[in-house]
């Protein structure tokens, strides 16, 4: 060390000095570099207000630096990732759908005696869950991604839940189905043997197949509301219930359009309950959730729920109208049939558009938060969104 230089303690004692005369501020203050202080605003800039604090009414809580942030998100990016569903998986929420109300179908023609009714649901539940896995397995990219799910079981994941429910569902549906084929065996040898065993056999894969057939229907609803999106997660009550009307509706299709009117009693009524859960469900989505209604009112999706609205009216009406007419009847299935399109999609773009657009994710979070700190909305301070209330 320099005979010249002060020693460490002289130097630091004077720093001391320093700081008791001049004060703090004079280096910067706390978490600042010496000589760089905070710089005094300007003489024309007014001054700003103390900062205010989130919580207590009588001024504690935490310190708010800032004025709560707008919903235009960083560089106007959106806060939430869409999800890279697409169309594929809105015609597997349909397909699995229309694969659960026919399998309910064919039950009720089982029980009542109605062949006809029986064999077309039946058929129909085939043919709609070997699309429902044409459809998953091509959004999963490949058949070995859905063998690998099943080898766990996890109850909390209704993926997980869904793919066992597919998988109990889909043999006992196609086995019901093959069974209709018996009729046309012959009586002798081993095919005749089968002619003989398919028939009680289909009897109870067909009744395995409607048991399972309400939690394939819904568990897709559950499954979109327990994702982050957040027109389809504040929608939790309402779309497994929109979901199981819309099976019941489309397996009601089905039978009108492939049974003569003498056997399609147990479809009309199948018709009324599906219709009346899916339009209640709607209504209920589309007005209770408040802002984040909107994305099912607007837009794609706004125009496919309003045509399935009225689809499954015509088809309803028409169902009832038409009891002695084929081809009154066939219209009205299809009516119901077109009407489930609708609405899965329309439910799926809903869902798309609102995790898209950063204010239905924000503004409904600031809303929840100033009812949890016993705020009003005037409490929000500036850049306050609207009141979705």
């Amino acid at each position: 060390m320099s005979p010249d230089r002060a020693p460490v303690g002289a130097r630091f004692r004077r720093f001391r000095e320093r700081l008791t005369a001049e004060g703090p501020e004079r280096f910067g203050g706390p978490g600042q570099r010496a000589g760089y202080g905070a710089p005094h605003p300007p003489g024309d800039v007014e001054p700003v207000d103390r900062p205010r604090r989130r919580g207590r009414k009588d001024g504690g809580g935490e310190q708010l630096n800032v004025p709560p942030a707008e919903f235009t998100s960083y560089y106007g990016r959106p806060i939430l990732k869409a999800p890279v569903w697409k169309w594929d998986i809105a015609a597997y929420l349909f397909t699995g759908g229309l694969a659960a109300g026919s399998s309910m179908l064919a039950a009720g023609g089982q029980l009542t005696g109605r062949p006809a009714l029986r064999r077309a649901g039946r058929v129909a539940a085939l043919a709609a869950v070997s699309a429902s896995a044409y459809f998953l397995v091509n959004d999963l990219g490949k058949p070995s991604r859905f063998h690998h799910m099943l080898r766990v079981a996890k109850l909390t994941s209704p993926m997980s839940v869904g793919t066992w429910i597919l998988t109990a569902f889909g043999p006992a549906a196609g086995l019901a189905a093959v069974a209709e084929a018996a009729p046309w065996l012959p009586e002798r040898g081993v095919l005749g043997l089968a002619r003989r065993l398919l028939p009680p056999v289909g009897q109870t894969a067909g009744l395995l197949a409607a048991t399972t057939a309400p939690a394939l229907a819904t568990y897709t609803g559950v499954l979109l509301a327990d994702t982050a999106v957040p027109s389809w997660h504040e929608a939790y009550p309402e779309l497994p219930t929109i979901f199981a009307g819309s099976a019941l509706a489309s397996g009601a299709g089905v039978g009108l359009i492939a049974a003569p009117p003498a056997q399609a009693g147990p479809a009309r009524r199948l018709a009324v309950a599906g219709a009346a859960l899916e339009l209640w469900g709607s209504h209920r989505v589309e007005n209770r959730l408040g802002l984040l209604s909107e994305p099912y009112a607007v837009g794609t999706a706004g125009r496919l729920l309003r045509a399935g609205r009225a689809l499954t009216a015509a088809g309803v009406a028409g169902a009832l109208v038409g009891r002695r007419s084929r081809a009154l009847s066939a219209l009205s299935g299809g009516a119901l049939l077109a009407a489930a399109v609708c609405t899965r999609f329309g439910i799926f773009h809903g869902g798309v558009a609102s995790a898209k657009d950063p204010k239905y994710t924000v503004v409904p979070q600031r809303e929840r938060a100033r009812q949890r700190d016993g705020q009003t909305p005037d409490d929000s301070g500036p850049g306050a969104g609207p009141n979705p209330g």
